[in-house]
């Protein structure tokens, strides 16, 4: 080991310009260690209290040992990435400044910096944890970022921004206390899996950002879950949210994606579906949301079978010309269906309709709710299926299971209120 000038220490130097790697012990000066690296080094820091600024601007390795802290001071950013090929790994990175308008952060990486990898780092009263623009190929990998919960949430910053990027990985992140937890606009092929989102206002809000995957993230107890909107070919799979106020996973001018195998539960819409075409919407649990679905805006062609509609005290809100038919290969499960099945074969005999006239009573008398199950109410129901003068446009499932796909169904019966 050979000690340099400035007290930090350089292990395992090459010869012919191979790879070093700086050792910063508390007391030192990270940046002073980033300004001595080479591009390709790794500066070590040892855990400790560090209270600076970084800016990275060439390709290296800045990788904490057993978690020091770096605090900005409540100024500025407290690391800004302007160089491509950086990996962060391993830090507490906290108390960046409160400029919106300067977009303060923890991790801050500018145009350019491509293939940042920022990794095992916890995220901590920061105003935008981390924020990417234009930076193609970055990985955020395994953070725990909690925002400003001193501050009300419009002067909060988001978790992650994701900004006019191509090709970003943010997988299993946990994220809260912050505006919105992945704030995601004008990018494409990327992959959100993973990720935990919880006490924000929306889980992600997404926009404009196509050809990408939303998979096994969940998204809870926040204002919306996860709302895509303005995109096209999304996948969107194996998704939980629940006990969001406002929707579970909204739908929002999309186009050609598939939505499937997903747990809405609790919320107060489960999917929120406007101006959305060409989509499927397939093998979901729509289960004890306030509306199961709010469907408007001519979301008319889509293929949305395999559905299980459990216990929603309203399965689905629609207002329309004309019907719109779901169900035409397999049909979904409505827990209140009140058809039956007389050859055995779990399939309704008779189809279900979510927007009959009992259905408008409870929209505009609330207090019809409290003798839906009576033989007077069912008798009413039944004579207007009858005279279509009395029926609203609805949806209509002609092939409605009676028996639930969804196989774990019972466990969010167990574990919401009701």
């Amino acid at each position: 080991m050979l000690a340099c000038a400035s007290g930090l220490a350089i292990l395992g130097t090459a010869a012919d310009g191979a790879a070093a790697v700086l050792r910063v012990n508390p007391g030192q000066s990270i940046a002073a260690a980033v300004a001595r690296a080479a591009p390709g080094d790794t500066v070590e820091v040892a855990r400790g209290d560090y209270r600076e600024h970084l800016r990275i601007d060439k390709p290296l390795t800045l990788r904490g040992l057993d978690q020091p802290t770096i605090s900005g001071g409540f100024t500025g950013d407290v690391i800004r990435v302007t160089a491509t090929d950086v990996t962060i790994a391993g830090f507490n990175v906290r108390d960046s400044g409160l400029d919106l308008d300067a977009q303060n952060a923890g991790i801050y990486v500018v145009p350019g910096a491509h293939r940042v990898t920022i990794a095992d780092c916890a995220l901590v009263f920061n105003l935008f944890g981390i924020w990417l623009e234009n930076a193609d190929n970055a990985k955020v990998l395994r953070n725990v970022i909690t925002g400003r919960r001193d501050q009300m949430s419009v002067k909060r910053g988001n978790g992650i921004q994701v900004y006019n990027t191509r090709g970003a990985q943010i997988v299993d992140n946990n994220i809260s206390f912050t505006r919105d937890g992945i704030y995601v606009d004008v990018s494409r092929d990327a992959l959100f899996r993973g990720n935990k989102i919880h006490h924000v206002r929306y889980g992600t809000h997404y926009m404009n950002t196509n050809h990408s995957t939303w998979e096994n993230n969940e998204s809870y107890l926040n204002r919306g879950g996860l709302a895509l909107m303005e995109v096209r070919d999304l996948i969107v799979r194996n998704n939980v949210a629940w006990g969001n106020t406002d929707h579970g996973i909204m739908l929002r001018t999309i186009q050609d994606s598939v939505i499937e195998n997903n747990v809405v539960a609790g919320n107060g819409r489960g999917f929120f579906i406007y101006d959305a075409e060409f989509n499927v919407v397939r093998n979901n649990l729509v289960s004890h949301n306030h509306t199961g679905v709010h469907l408007s805006a001519g979301s008319s062609n889509n293929e949305v079978d395999g559905n299980d509609f459990i216990g929603n005290e309203e399965q689905v809100k629609f207002v329309a010309a004309r019907d719109v038919e779901w169900g035409r290969k397999q049909g979904n499960y409505w827990s209140n269906y009140s058809g039956w099945d007389q050859d055995g074969d779990g399939v309704g005999d008779v189809p279900y309709e979510a927007n009959d006239l009992v259905d408008r009573l409870n929209w505009q008398y609330p207090l019809v709710k409290l003798v839906l199950s009576s033989p007077s109410v069912q008798t009413l129901r039944f004579v207007a299926r009858q005279f279509p003068l009395l029926r609203a446009p609805s949806i209509v499932d002609r092939h409605p299971r009676t028996r639930p796909l969804n196989p774990n169904w019972r466990r969010w019966n167990d574990i919401l209120p009701h």
